[in-house]
């Protein structure tokens, strides 16, 4: 599943952020893109995983890559 995906870098964290807001909540960080979205598509897997034993809807993904 490819959700949207918004990232910029962070001069506080000297790192790379991310958010999935179809996923709320979903984060991750990393000290390269490479990283972040290797540490992002971990946190999606566990998001689905948790929403999926809590019973709740699992969002469409819209498949967006979006800098800020």
């Amino acid at each position: 599943m490819k959700y949207e995906v918004v990232m910029w870098w962070s001069d506080e964290d000297n790192a790379f952020l991310a958010e999935v807001p179809e996923l709320p909540g979903c984060m991750a960080d990393g000290p390269t893109r490479d990283a972040l979205l290797k540490n992002l598509d971990e946190v999606v897997r566990l998001w689905i995983d948790a929403a999926k034993r809590m019973g709740h809807a699992i969002p469409e993904p819209k498949g967006r890559l979006r800098y800020a």
